[in-house]
């Protein structure tokens, strides 16, 4: 199974957070507080949404940074994602 996303939505597969730094620090807590950074898994077509034409601007494989309380979290295959509309993402992240 896969989702398929429709319209300006976007599922994205949330990166864990790392709990010790580059020089073996380790953070506690980091957990407790969801990262707002993901990777994009899905893009939907895009198309006429609310009126207004929407070009999809992400593509599978980027990481991103959406908002906090944006999205649905959906669960599927032992998997979890979150489905996203595509100006809920603030930022893509390029290395």
């Amino acid at each position: 199974m896969k989702l398929v996303p429709l319209g300006d939505r976007v599922v994205l597969k949330q990166l864990v957070a790392e709990e010790t730094t580059k020089s073996g620090i380790v953070l506690p807590g980091q957990n407790k507080e969801k990262p707002q950074q993901a990777e994009v898994i899905a893009v939907g077509p895009g198309g006429v949404v609310d009126g207004k034409e929407v070009k999809m601007e992400v593509k599978p494989g980027d990481q991103v940074i959406y908002s906090k309380y944006a999205g649905t979290e959906v669960k599927l295959e032992e998997e979890e994602y979150i489905v996203v509309r595509q100006n809920d993402i603030v930022a893509v992240i390029e290395q």
